[in-house]
């Protein structure tokens, strides 16, 4: 049995690289960039008028003049038009290219217009007032999005802007997530007093999805040679299996032993924590961390490249192994960083087994700092009670009391 941060550095070691593809720039929420995304032109691209009004030149209105002969209107959109006199204004409206010849706008709430003459009715003004300079905000060439950022709405707008209409992304992993054992019936079934509905299944295509990520599903029943011959195939096709059950002592957990027949290199089985104890990962290409040097040794066989996350069945379990491990691991694998982060834990916990405690929580904000409510349940089979969480709080190892004001690491799945 290893420690948690054991696990995690073997996952993270273990990484796939997906490369990458060209997708639609509206269909890319949520994915991960993989190219610079450099300003096409200036932003703005011209001298830009912020706010409805007249546009006139600065230095008449400084040589005391108040009353502007109105000699055009500039719409935005249209091409640019010239102030022919410097005695006279343009009427401007916001978005519109500046017209020429004039270096100031003034709103059109300081503005009397009467007869075709706008008065002034302000005694301040300055040069460029209310309007946008060109390049102020970036220059053409600028680097505006670097690769490996999520992209999300923000992002959106700048793609647009400068004419990304497909762009460069990471590709997803091909994933097939797993059930197995004869106690499970399907969602629509009335299960007999000894099985229950399928539920983890769904849980974890529920957090993939949260990550953009689409996956097949299948079930398989408690016998060998079925589990052997479909893993088989399975492991030809995906770049990621991920399993629900049969991993811990059972007379029916199948699965490390049908793993070690087809080659599959166990790279851990049984993590020193609490819930998800009995976690089995491993690889078809697996790379090793050396605990002398820190070395990579690659050992290949005739397999695809394929990982396998092999979670305990128990609800609880599965669903904090895939956000302590498998996350993280998808986040290496695309490039992304991710921050820790921290919450302060609002009563005292007691906890005696020497085991990473993944307590749920509730979360909540107090006098600007994020703050986790234990949320006390019936072990790891009771799925009901996630309901009343947020996220896990990461209680380390080696420590019985965990005391009320002290700083943890959280797992947020809300």
């Amino acid at each position: 049995m290893i420690s948690v941060q054991e696990a995690q550095k073997i996952v993270l070691k273990n990484r796939l690289d997906f490369g990458s593809e060209k997708i639609p720039f509206i269909k890319s929420v949520g994915r991960v960039l993989k190219e610079d995304i450099l300003a096409d032109r200036d932003f703005p691209p011209f001298n830009r008028v912020s706010m409805d009004g007249i546009a006139l030149d600065y230095t008449s209105f400084k040589n005391g003049e108040r009353a502007f002969f109105i000699e055009g209107i500039q719409p935005a959109g249209s091409p640019q038009i010239s102030l022919s006199n410097n005695k006279n204004c343009i009427e401007v409206m916001t978005g519109a290219v500046l017209p020429a010849n004039t270096n100031v706008v003034i709103r059109y709430e300081d503005v009397l217009i009467e007869h075709g003459i706008a008065k002034i009715q302000i005694e301040e003004v300055s040069y460029f007032q209310n309007i946008h300079e060109k390049g102020k905000d970036r220059k053409v060439g600028d680097l505006l999005i670097t690769q490996n950022t999520k992209i999300a709405a923000a992002e959106i707008g700048v793609l647009a802007t400068v004419g990304k209409s497909f762009v460069n992304v990471a590709k997803q992993p091909k994933i097939m997530i797993i059930s197995t054992g004869d106690e499970l019936v399907g969602v629509e079934e009335i299960p007999l007093d000894y099985q229950i509905r399928r539920s983890n299944v769904f849980t974890l295509v529920s957090l993939l999805e949260r990550l953009e990520i689409s996956s097949d599903t299948a079930h398989i029943t408690d016998d060998k040679p079925i589990l052997k011959s479909k893993i088989k195939t399975y492991l030809q096709e995906y770049d990621v299996l991920l399993f629900s059950g049969a991993v811990s002592k059972g007379k029916f957990d199948f699965l490390p032993e049908v793993f070690e027949e087809l080659s599959v290199k166990k790279l851990f089985h049984k993590v020193a924590q609490r819930p998800g104890k009995p976690f089995w990962f491993g690889s078809t290409t697996s790379f090793v961390v050396s605990p002398q040097n820190g070395d990579q040794n690659e050992k290949e066989n005739k397999n695809k490249n394929t990982i396998v996350f092999g979670f305990p069945g128990n609800p609880i379990s599965t669903f904090v192994n895939c956000l302590a491990y498998f996350y993280p691991w998808y986040y290496k694998s695309v490039g992304l960083e991710v921050e820790q982060e921290t919450a302060i834990l609002s009563s005292e916990v007691t906890f005696k087994p020497n085991l990473t405690y993944f307590l749920q929580v509730k979360l909540s904000v107090r006098f600007g700092h994020l703050v986790a409510t234990p949320v006390l349940g019936n072990g790891s089979g009771d799925l009901a009670s996630m309901i009343h969480a947020d996220a896990f709080i990461q209680l380390p190892q080696g420590q019985t009391v965990f005391e009320n004001g002290a700083v943890f690491p959280v797992i947020r799945y809300r």
